[in-house]
């Protein structure tokens, strides 16, 4: 390639770039920078620059990640599509080997020390994931209802979360659900994403209300709920895929009907479980969608049956779970969510000073640097995990509100972006960049008002570390680097 044409070439790239994108990600750069600051300080620091201080060394963090994001709109955006597979053996080759690392910090053994530098793989794993998974996915013939194919994406999905897990860092494990989204986007069934909802469903009222008994009878509500809710999402499955009313209306019928008799037959004359008769009518039920999907030869019969027997099996499953199988501060921070323990000061904690933060900084906050739940330290990993209740006590609901909606810009912007990709590749990477996004603001700042479970994930760009402002500005720029040659004319 001449000089010339390499010349035309990048003044295109310029041109095609995303410069909303790029403005979004220094705006929320600036204000992540400030919130670190914030949550660091104490009174009278004069050194906020400092390389000694968080907020000095944050900067360097996101001087880096500038010329890191710099370097990467350098490169030819093939280069990514190329060599996907390689960056993605390489990131599980490092997720293998920090399993075994010596440095265990906090109870997790996912970071690598090098000498003063700390990195965490399970930061970088996101980008390399998307990547084979975008790889996968535009292969010609790659066909998602396929169940080799379908099983084949999950595979990439599956084998970083598996030694993820395997660091005892649960939290960064579970941020790969969110490629969820991206399947659905994909042509994914809805029913999949519909069952994963149910099973969240299902384990929260049914550990919440477990020992919550039904009127005067022997009945656990937790378990009359939860059992009443499968034989109702079973129904309406049938609703959805055969429009089959006097079906519905008639299983339905029958499983309310009896279950309505047997309570009040245990609540006026002899208390008895209702749950074993709720029991039968699954299994009469699942009966049912079996004998119609051997006789009709309908395959989507037998699919509903494995629902309703996955629902059961996976509720019964929830309470070993959460008591045999979950670490014991996980179970407690489970507990204290649903409101089975209050313990504001011990795995509350940290919820319920950062809410006293958040809820102090009022309409407009207290102003940069005059937060006092925040400079005062009550409230622990307040420049990472916990970092939101800083925006919230210094600038207030206003300024809470308008993080949120520069994160709501960029994740829109990047669905926008990625349906104008003229290639599949392009468009998966975007979708699993916008997934990924979605799912650390939504849990961070869920955590941090306590509506979500308190699993340590960082707000991207806020918290303080490069390993994750690394992470997230590789995962970013990738995306807009292949945006950026969408237009160019290949030699």
């Amino acid at each position: 390639m001449s000089p010339t044409t390499r010349k035309d070439d990048q003044k295109g790239i310029l041109q095609s770039l995303d410069w909303w994108t790029i403005g979004i990600y220094l705006a929320l750069l600036v204000l992540g920078w400030m919130s670190v600051c914030g949550a660091s300080y104490t009174y009278g620091d004069t050194e906020i620059f400092s390389l000694s201080s968080r907020s000095g060394m944050q900067i360097v963090w996101i001087g880096t990640s500038i010329v890191l994001g710099f370097v990467i709109l350098m490169m030819d955006d093939r280069f990514f599509d190329t060599f996907a597979y390689v960056i993605y053996a390489a990131l599980l080759l490092l997720l293998f080997v920090t399993i075994f690392n010596p440095h265990e910090i906090k109870g997790s053994r996912s970071w690598l020390v090098l000498g003063p530098l700390r990195l965490q793989p399970a930061e970088f794993a996101k980008f390399a994931t998307a990547l084979a998974e975008a790889k996968l996915m535009s292969t010609y013939g790659f066909d998602i209802h396929n169940w080799k194919h379908f099983g084949a994406a999950v595979a990439i999905v599956f084998l970083p979360m598996l030694f993820i897990v395997g660091q005892r860092e649960t939290g960064s494990a579970l941020v790969y659900l969110s490629f969820a989204l991206m399947f659905y986007r994909e042509g994914m069934s809805g029913t999949i994403l519909f069952t994963a909802v149910a099973m969240v469903i299902y384990f929260v009222v049914g550990i919440k209300y477990e020992s919550v008994m039904l009127w005067d009878t022997p009945t656990s509500v937790g378990k009359f709920v939860v059992l009443l809710l499968v034989q109702t999402f079973t129904a309406g499955m049938l609703w959805v895929e055969f429009r089959e009313k006097r079906m519905v209306r008639t299983i339905l019928s029958y499983a309310y009907g009896i279950t309505l008799i047997c309570l009040l037959f245990s609540e006026f004359v002899i208390p008895f479980d209702i749950v074993w008769v709720q029991i039968v009518i699954c299994a009469g039920l699942i009966g049912f969608l079996i004998y119609e999907g051997l006789t009709t030869r309908f395959v989507n019969y037998l699919y509903i049956g494995i629902f309703a027997v996955g629902s059961i099996l996976f509720f019964y499953s929830a309470d070993f779970v959460l008591n045999d199988v979950m670490e014991p501060h996980q179970r407690v921070r489970i507990n204290v969510l649903l409101g089975l323990d209050d313990d504001p000061a011990g795995a509350g904690y940290n919820v319920h000073q950062s809410e006293i933060a958040i809820g102090s900084g009022g309409l407009r906050g207290k102003g940069f640097l005059n937060g006092t739940q925040t400079k005062l330290k009550f409230v622990p990993e307040q420049d990472t995990d916990f970092i939101f209740c800083t925006v919230g006590e210094e600038e207030g609901f206003l300024g809470s509100a308008a993080v949120l909606g520069l994160f709501l810009a960029l994740i829109l912007r990047l669905m926008y972006m990625a349906e104008r990709q003229p290639f599949k590749f392009g468009r998966v990477y975007g979708y699993c960049v916008a997934s990924i996004f979605l799912f650390h603001v939504f849990i961070n700042v869920g955590m941090v008002l306590g509506l979500t479970p308190v699993i340590g994930i960082p707000l991207p760009f806020f918290s303080y570390g490069g390993s994750s402002l690394w992470g997230f500005t590789i995962l970013l720029f990738i995306f807009l680097r292949i945006d950026a040659g969408r237009n160019l004319v290949r030699q």
